[in-house]
């Protein structure tokens, strides 16, 4: 099912992000994508892993041209990107729920295209 396929993880260096990755590097996938804004982690993660079936994309989901880049030819997505925790959404809940939001609306413009 996965064979010669590309997967996108958005918030691919969060702890879930992170759970997905450890689930699929050892399967047939052909490429992993990890999306997120965090190029500390990023480079933590690159470092630690230092497999060339993952790449790397540093964006933002409510950015549509740094989703699309990151999207072009992917098979599957995971979308964990979001505020988790709860005093941030407390603070920021606007940004809290565009990180949802705004995925959604990207995903439906994405996919009239295809």
């Amino acid at each position: 099912m996965f064979k010669n396929k590309i997967l996108l993880i958005t918030g691919g260096t969060g702890s879930f992000g992170n759970a997905v990755l450890d689930r699929f590097l050892d399967s047939e996938i052909k490429e992993i994508r990890i999306f997120s804004r965090d190029e500390k982690k990023q480079h933590d993660m690159r470092v630690a892993y230092n497999n060339p079936k993952i790449k790397f994309y540093i964006g933002d989901v409510r950015d549509y041209r740094s989703v699309d880049q990151a999207m072009f030819n992917v098979d599957y997505v995971f979308h964990a990107a979001a505020l988790k925790q709860v005093p941030s959404c407390e603070f920021y809940p606007i940004e809290a729920v565009n990180g949802v939001l705004l995925w959604k609306v990207l995903m439906v413009e994405k996919l009239k295209k295809l």
